[in-house]
């Protein structure tokens, strides 16, 4: 399903409230989510979430080719659709914006570790006091024409 559902412009609009609610809904539980650090909680709510996405998508991109598909809207229902949809808008940013801090703070702990992994493998590798291999023989080579 890539429309909604809908004869008329004030049941499309209609439609449209109900989606946009329910995205706005599912965009703050993602949210939720990932400030209380449990980003694995969100998984369950990503096909629904992409299902309601893409359709909204569809319908704006229909509605901004044939203004009469949401034409004629009584202006409480209108009023209606642009608060949901300036809701939406609003939680999509601010999904955004936890989405880029996680993102940055999990690239910094890659960082330190990979840096940790690098600098303890330098401490051991040669044949100094402080190597692996002190203790140890190590290789040796054998001139036999000598």
């Amino acid at each position: 399903m890539s429309e909604l559902a809908a004869n008329t412009p004030a049941e499309r609009a209609a439609a449209l409230v109900r989606l946009t609610a329910r995205l706005t809904e599912l965009f703050d539980t993602e949210t939720a989510h990932f400030e209380a650090r449990q980003p694995h909680k969100a998984f369950d709510l990503q096909d629904e979430k992409m299902q309601l996405a893409n359709i909204y998508r569809r319908e704006t991109q229909l509605a901004a080719g044939d203004p009469e598909r949401l034409a004629g809207l009584e202006p409480s229902l209108k009023a209606s659709l642009r608060s949901n949809v300036e809701k939406l808008e609003a939680a999509v940013q601010r999904n955004g914006l936890v989405v880029e801090v996680l993102k940055d703070i999990t690239e910094g702990l890659v960082k330190s570790i990979a840096d940790e992994a690098v600098r303890q493998k330098s401490e051991n590798a040669g044949y100094g006091p402080r190597s692996a291999r002190s203790g140890q023989i190590g290789a040796i080579v054998v001139n036999q024409s000598a």
